[in-house]
């Protein structure tokens, strides 16, 4: 199953337009832009590159990608940069991950539109607190990051964390701490979760939402569960490999759709009750609502640093430990150098296991000529190495303007012939006969 697939599920019958129609007063805005990036991402009317082959007269076009939230494809680039990551330098100290979860019961309260980003961002700084305030005598650091996800795609927001396992001491030096009170977390999680929601909530939606805090309270008698791997020595790269591979993905990899049949969506997920495989069949509007519930409010940040990986405490930090690096082992790691974003080539080789700039014609190497991009509502070059290449992208440029006018002309002349009931035909001649300076019929 391939992006252009599940694509299709969106467009095929119209799927996205009609259940936008149907829920249009439930969708955020922010989920329609980022649904309607994903569908055009890759299509050449949004830019392209040109490459030329060195050697013979092919050329190549490649589109400018959407780097949308939603896009399966761009996520995959975005968790290979790991831009936010390589911002901060890493502690070479042993890190531990930790998931937190809430009860089932209170779902619906942080899927709520409402109340939906406060609670979400409070649940990552409460996770945050709660974990870093066991170290007593270091100031420890946590990345963390958001899933809203399960493997079924259900509403489910839990908080995973990859904390440092130790910290700073008041007199600058770095102290281990290998013990995290686990039986006491899940008791102090569930209180703080609980009195999050008590403070977000207005009185009256408080008292709607009371019998499911004290289902809550009582179904969990050892506290809100929370997951703890051992920890591991890893080496720094292998650690970010690992956050960018796992925290930054999106809620359900293209392998594990398994068919699409124009009605029925079935994918694949893992029984976490028994470990198994099984298969979950849904309606396409069934699988479309709960794909798009998971794109994050406008400027929300699905992941966050906090203590010594803060950035308001980073250059502070890294000024507390500069002497004492020079005394024992290296312990600040500059995680930009040992994690380089990987570039457009690489991602193309590893993602379909062929080099886009080898000339598929003659197999010499394709040579960057220029770019055009869509600036004002329109497509424009941007760069282009000489005369020969501008003119090439200017006429591409026409091409594509040009079918794109023939297919909006089109579609709102159907638009017309819809409301208006005017006959194809008549309408046809009228718009060749240049009558009309728009689309729609004067009435």
């Amino acid at each position: 199953m391939h992006m252009d697939q599940l694509k299709a599920i969106f467009l095929d019958n119209h799927n996205w337009e009609r259940f936008k129609k149907k829920h249009k007063k439930k969708i955020r805005p922010i989920v329609i832009r980022e649904v309607e990036k994903f569908l055009h991402c890759g299509d050449l009317s949004n830019g392209f590159r040109v490459f030329k082959c060195e050697a013979c007269p092919n050329v190549q076009r490649f589109p400018i990608r959407c780097k949308g939230k939603f896009c399966p494809t761009c996520a995959v680039g975005e968790a290979q940069k790991w831009a936010e990551v390589q911002a901060n330098d890493m502690y070479h100290t042993m890190h531990r991950h930790v998931i937190l979860t809430i009860d089932e019961g209170l779902r619906p309260i942080f899927a709520h539109h409402q109340y939906r980003e406060t609670l979400l961002k409070g649940l990552m700084d409460e996770a945050a607190k709660v974990v870093t305030n066991c170290f007593r005598k270091q100031e420890a650091g946590a990345i963390v990051a958001l899933h809203t996800f399960g493997s079924k795609l259900e509403f489910n927001p839990h908080v995973h964390l990859l904390v440092t396992m130790g910290g700073i001491t008041k007199d600058g030096k770095w102290e281990e701490y290998n013990f995290l009170p686990f039986v006491k977390l899940r008791k102090v999680w569930q209180t703080v979760v609980l009195k999050l929601i008590r403070r977000t909530l207005s009185q009256r939606a408080k008292a709607k939402v009371q019998p499911l805090l004290q289902a809550a309270f009582k179904n969990n008698p050892d506290g809100f569960y929370i997951h703890a791997p051992n920890q591991s020595r890893t080496d720094v790269k292998a650690t970010l490999s690992y956050i960018g591979r796992y925290m930054k993905r999106g809620p359900i990899a293209l392998h594990r759709i398994k068919m699409y049949d124009g009605e029925l969506v079935a994918f694949a997920y893992q029984d976490k009750r028994d470990g198994e495989w099984k298969i979950e069949e849904l309606s396409v509007e069934d699988f479309i609502g709960r794909l798009i519930r998971h794109i994050p409010d406008d400027q929300f940040k699905m992941i966050r640093h906090y203590g010594i990986y803060s950035r308001r405490t980073k250059k502070v930090m890294k000024k507390v430990v500069e002497h004492f690096q020079k005394e024992i082992k290296r312990l600040l790691i500059n995680a930009q150098k040992i994690i380089k974003g990987k570039k457009w080539r690489e991602q193309i080789k590893e993602t379909f296991d062929r080099d886009p700039l080898e000339c598929s014609e003659c197999g010499n190497y394709l040579e960057f000529r220029g770019i055009a991009v869509r600036k004002n509502g329109s497509l424009e070059v941007a760069y282009a190495n000489d005369k020969e290449a501008h003119q090439y992208i200017r006429r591409e440029i026409d091409k594509i303007e040009s079918r794109a006018y023939k297919v909006k002309k089109k579609e709102a002349t159907r638009e017309a012939i819809k409301e208006y009931g005017f006959s194809w035909d008549a309408l046809a001649k009228a718009i060749e006969r240049k009558q009309h300076s728009i689309y729609l019929p004067e009435v």
